[in-house]
């Protein structure tokens, strides 16, 4: 069973035949998976290589540090991470097994039962740190910039808190080229914003806040690669954190 969260739980599918179509998908796309283990502290990076409809399987690529490989099967629960088409899959499996796939080294293991699918066509989101939390800088113009806390980031986008209203820097539908975040040790990207939309929320206190989703513009490879590694970064400590 999946560990997601309350407000995830409404994209599970159960159905055996979307399960397959998603993992079809996966497959064709060869779409990295991250496959946390052991309370979410290791990672082994894989890929699907086949779906086994008739025998019940997924075929797994196998990864290229041996000691996570001996250390994986050993594991009484592995949760699953990837995204198709920007739209974030999870699903659980107890257990995995050494196997071979086309005469070379790799994993199997059962069909999943149920799969995290958020049916959505944009980038899913994880949110970020609430202690110490990430600023993104936005110029603009004149040698102005402002640092604005983020309240979510993904590899499409992110969305920031503009506090309470008046004097919110940003306008919907504005583009901001030389935007930059500084994600810790994984780097720093840096990228033009588009502002897609600015809403209203209510805080925990009560009171009202600005929040705006923004997307990232042509964002060069090199960024989408730190980016990448502080997602998977922030995968491991939600899964770290989260009950087992």
């Amino acid at each position: 069973m999946l560990d997601p969260d309350k407000d995830d739980t409404r994209y599970l599918v159960q159905h055996p035949q979307e399960i397959l179509r998603v993992l079809r998908g996966l497959c064709h796309r060869n779409e990295l998976v991250s496959a946390f283990f052991n309370g979410g502290s290791e990672l082994l990076l894989t890929s699907i290589l086949d779906v086994d409809a008739d025998r019940h399987q997924l075929i797994l690529d196998y990864g290229s540090n041996q000691t996570l490989n001996e250390r994986i099967v050993k594991a009484e629960k592995i949760i699953f991470v990837t995204s198709l088409d920007g739209v974030k899959v999870q699903f659980t499996n107890p257990r995995i097994e050494k196997s071979g796939f086309q005469g070379r080294d790799a994993f199997r293991t059962a069909l999943p039962v149920e799969v995290l699918h958020m049916q959505q066509r944009e980038y899913y989101r994880l949110a970020t740190p609430i202690f110490n939390p990430l600023k993104c800088a936005v110029p603009l113009g004149a040698g102005k910039v402002v640092e604005i806390p983020l309240a979510d980031i993904g590899a499409g986008g992110v969305g920031v808190m503009l506090g309470a209203p008046p004097g919110v820097p940003l306008e919907a539908g504005e583009t901001y080229p030389g935007c930059r975040i500084k994600l810790g040790d994984v780097g720093t990207v840096e990228f033009t914003l588009r502002v897609q939309s600015i809403f209203e929320v209510t805080l925990k206190n009560g009171s009202k806040s600005l929040r705006a989703g923004c997307q990232f513009v042509d964002l060069r490879p090199a960024m989408q690669s730190i980016l990448q590694r502080y997602i998977i970064k922030l995968e491991r400590e939600r899964i770290a954190n989260s009950p087992h």
